[in-house]
C-alpha cells in the first residue's frame, strides 16, 4: 500500500495537529462507507504536515519565535495584496454573474464607490455582494486568497512552510498526495519544482477545492506543467465552493495530459468548502483508496 499525504488548507491555527489529522481520516472512513468499501491504512503510513500556527505568526508578523511545522480578522492588506485579491474577486463575481447593482448595494452606505477593482472600497463591496448568494462566502474567498498571496508572494513564508513539509516524502516511496484549498497550491508548487530532483514519487494527486485555476494564480505559477510522475490527478470542486472558481481544465489550467475534474457533488459544510465535505462524499473517498492500493511496489 502506498503512503498518503494529507495537506490542509487555510485558518487551521491554534488546532491541534494530531486531532486535525484524526477529523481527516474519520470524513474520509465516512467517505469509504458511503461507497460501500472500507481500508485500513495503518496510521504509521498517513503523513500530516501541520503549518496553520507557522503561517498564522508569519502572515500577521506577529513577535517571538515561529513555530515549527509540524508532521502529523486582518487589517487592510498592503497594496500589492489589495490588487491580488482584487483580481481575484473581480474573476469571482463575473463567474457567479454578480452585477453592477448587486455591487453597489452591498456597499457601505456613508462610502461613495467608484466601479472596477483599483477601488478598494468597490472591492469590500463586492466580497458583501458575493456573500449574499446562497451558497457562496465572500468571507472564506477574502481568507483564502490572504494566504495564497502569503505563500506565493512572502518568500520567507513559502519557505518555511515547504521546509515542514518537505519531510513528509520519502525520496523513491510511493505516495498518493490529497491537498485542499491552499493546499493544492502549496503541493502542485512544490511537486512542479522537485519532484523529479527529489525522487518523490507521486502517481496520484488528488485536489480538492482547488483555487489553482483562478487567474491571478495561474498567472505566478506559470509556466503551468504537469509536475513530473503524476500519471492520475483528479480533481474534485463543488460548483458553488467560491474558492474553487474554475474547474483545472484546458481553458482555466492548461496542463498536458489534462486533469480529470468532478463536478457532481455538494459540498454540505457551511462555506460549502470545508475538507470533511469532499472527503465524505463516495467518489472522492473511492478514488483514494484505489489510488492507495494500486502500488506497483
Amino acid at each position: 500500500m502506498r503512503e498518503l499525504i494529507l495537506l490542509h488548507g487555510r485558518s487551521q491555527q491554534f488546532k491541534d495537529a494530531a486531532d486535525l489529522k484524526e477529523e481527516w481520516v474519520q470524513a474520509l472512513r465516512k467517505g469509504l462507507a458511503n461507497a460501500d468499501v472500507t481500508l485500513d491504512v495503518p496510521d504509521k503510513q498517513i503523513r500530516f504536515p501541520y503549518y496553520g500556527d507557522t503561517l498564522h505568526r508569519l502572515a500577521k508578523d506577529m513577535p517571538g519565535a515561529t513555530p515549527d511545522v509540524i508532521i502529523k480578522g486582518y487589517g487592510e492588506p498592503s497594496a500589492g495584496e489589495q490588487e491580488f485579491l482584487a483580481a481575484v474577486v473581480a474573476e469571482a463575481v463575473k463567474t457567479h454573474g454578480i452585477s453592477e447593482a448587486d455591487i453597489r448595494a452591498a456597499a457601505d452606505p456613508s462610502v461613495t464607490i467608484e466601479k472596477g477593482v483599483q477601488n478598494w472600497p468597490w472591492v469590500k463591496a463586492a466580497l458583501r455582494a458575493i456573500d449574499k448568494v446562497p451558497g457562496l462566502a465572500g468571507a472564506t474567498l477574502a481568507l483564502v486568497t490572504s494566504d495564497v498571496y502569503s505563500y506565493m508572494r512572502k518568500s520567507g513564508i513559502q519557505m518555511a512552510i515547504e521546509e515542514g513539509v518537505r519531510p513528509a516524502f520519502t525520496s523513491g516511496e510511493e505516495c498518493v498526495v490529497v491537498a485542499h484549498s491552499l493546499g493544492t497550491v502549496i503541493a502542485y508548487n512544490m511537486l512542479k519544482r522537485d519532484a523529479k530532483q527529489q525522487n518523490w514519487k507521486v502517481p496520484t494527486l488528488v485536489t480538492l477545492g482547488s483555487p489553482l485555476a483562478v487567474g491571478a494564480i495561474v498567472s505566478h505559477l506559470r509556466p503551468i506543467d504537469r509536475p513530473y510522475g503524476i500519471d492520475d490527478w483528479f480533481n474534485a470542486f463543488d460548483p458553488q465552493d467560491v474558492v474553487a472558481l474554475h474547474p483545472l481544465d484546458h481553458d482555466h489550467f492548461p496542463v498536458d495530459p489534462g486533469v480529470e475534474n468532478f463536478s457532481g457533488m455538494r459540498n454540505d459544510t457551511p462555506n460549502r468548502h470545508g475538507i470533511t465535505g469532499y472527503l465524505e462524499h463516495p467518489k472522492v473517498a473511492r478514488r483514494i483508496r484505489d489510488a492507495l492500493l494500486d502500488s506497483t511496489v
